[in-house]
């Protein structure tokens, strides 16, 4: 009687414990681990790479709201990543046998330090090493891919980072899909009607820091004739030197507009009732920029 009560108790305990929480095929294990923050909080949806002995990614995702990630993967040795927004990157290895689960416990993540931003000033956009581009979804399937080639901006970084302004000036015409009709077709009045609206301009509002090296950056966009407000979310990527020691610095951003807020509405729809081109419009900027003058 008291064997069978022990057996029952070791049996529930295996169907409760982590290796119940995943399938495990012949021949695999378990790899497991918790993130958490410095005063041991999870750290949510930070994201973990797992590879192998050959720097192959086998698996990969993010944490649960209990900063846990838990995977079956094939016995053998690997190489773990976990990094999240803030925080330095951890890396550990770790050999997984098979039918056997390897834990890597708690991982605490320490808090990054930020790059140190640019000295206050009068600063440029450096058209050389910066691009403008957007991505358009197409007939609900694939993306067209586009950019423009000339812009111009100017930015002043204020002594406090949050009171810095920024103005950006976009050459219609001189958008860039790389199929000749098609641009045409952007540059007439069914789309972007370059000869009445020769300029896309952006004047920022706001620089507002969200922890990091994020930035949000809130302004009017003028396009189309139409101004509406949107916010760049911004990664500050730190500051360097050129081939000839001047000074740069650089970020990358990214927006999200709809053809319709801007008056951009043409459309023509497929037989099967799907559209040509999708409503929204993802806009990416990845810029240096260099001291004025």
């Amino acid at each position: 009687m008291l064997g069978r009560w022990r057996e029952n108790r070791a049996k529930q305990g295996q169907r409760g414990g982590p290796m119940s929480a995943v399938r495990v095929p012949p021949g695999a294990g378990v790899l497991s681990c918790r993130v958490l923050d410095p005063v041991n909080e999870p750290v949510q949806q930070a994201e973990f790479v797992v590879s192998d002995a050959m720097g192959r990614k086998i698996v990969g995702g993010g944490t649960d709201p209990y900063g846990s990630f838990i995977a079956a993967v094939p016995a053998g040795e690997y190489r773990l990543a976990v990094s999240a927004e803030g925080y330095t990157p951890y890396r550990a290895n770790a050999v997984v046998g098979e039918s056997a689960l390897a834990s890597l416990g708690d991982v605490t993540l320490q808090i990054a330090q930020p790059y140190e931003l640019p000295r206050a000033g009068d600063w440029e956009i450096e058209p050389t090493h910066s691009s403008i581009g957007f991505t358009a979804r197409h007939i609900g399937l694939a993306h067209v891919h586009g950019r423009f080639n000339r812009f111009a901006g100017a930015i002043r970084i204020g002594d406090s980072p949050e009171r810095s302004a920024m103005h950006v000036v976009i050459d219609a015409a001189s958008i860039d899909t790389n199929v000749r009709m098609r641009d045409d077709h952007l540059r007439s009045a069914d789309f972007l009607d370059v000869e009445r609206f020769p300029t896309l301009e952006f004047y920022s509002e706001r620089f507002v820091h969200r922890g990091g090296n994020r930035w949000a950056i809130t302004g009017a966009l003028s396009l189309h004739g139409v101004t509406r407000t949107v916010t760049l979310d911004t990664e500050y990527l730190g500051l360097g030197n050129g081939m000839e020691g001047e000074e740069r610095a650089a970020c990358k951003a990214t927006t999200e507009l709809r053809r319709d807020d801007f008056t951009v509405s043409w459309q023509t729809m497929l037989a099967r009732g799907i559209a040509v081109v999708g409503p929204s419009i993802r806009v990416d900027l990845d810029v240096q920029i260099v001291p004025k003058g």
